[in-house]
C-alpha cells in the first residue's frame, strides 16, 4: 500500500511540476506578445504621422565607464588621493625581496 502511495505521490508532484512550467511559459509568451503588440502600435502610430520608426534601443557608453575607472584608480574608492601616511618605496635590492628571514621551517608528514 505505501509503495501505491508514493508512487502516486511522485506522479502528483510531476504532473505539478509541469503545470507550473507551463504557466511559466504562457507568462513569459504573454509578456512578449504585449510588448511586441505596443512595438507595433508604435510602429504603425509613427507610420500614420509620417515619423520614421525607430528601434527599441539600449545604448551603453563604454568609453564613459572605461574613464569613469580608469581614472580614479581601482583600489581608491570615490576618486580620493592617497592618504599622506603611505609611504612609495622602491625596492633597490632584488636580494631584499628574495630573502625571507622570519619564516620557521615546518616539516610536512604525508598522511598514511
Amino acid at each position: 500500500m505505501s509503495d501505491v502511495l508514493l508512487k502516486l505521490l511522485g506522479f502528483v508532484v510531476r504532473v505539478g511540476l509541469l503545470l507550473a512550467a507551463l504557466v511559466f511559459f504562457a507568462s513569459l509568451m504573454a509578456a512578449g506578445f504585449v510588448i511586441l503588440i505596443l512595438w507595433l502600435l508604435r510602429a504603425l502610430w509613427a507610420k500614420l504621422t509620417g515619423q520614421p520608426v525607430s528601434p527599441w534601443t539600449f545604448q551603453v557608453n563604454r568609453q564613459a565607464v572605461w574613464q569613469r575607472f580608469n581614472q580614479r584608480g581601482f583600489g581608491q574608492p570615490g576618486g580620493a588621493p592617497m592618504p599622506d601616511n603611505v609611504v612609495d618605496a622602491e625596492v633597490k635590492d632584488v636580494t631584499d625581496v628574495a630573502e625571507v628571514t622570519d619564516v620557521e621551517p615546518k616539516r610536512i608528514v604525508p598522511p598514511h
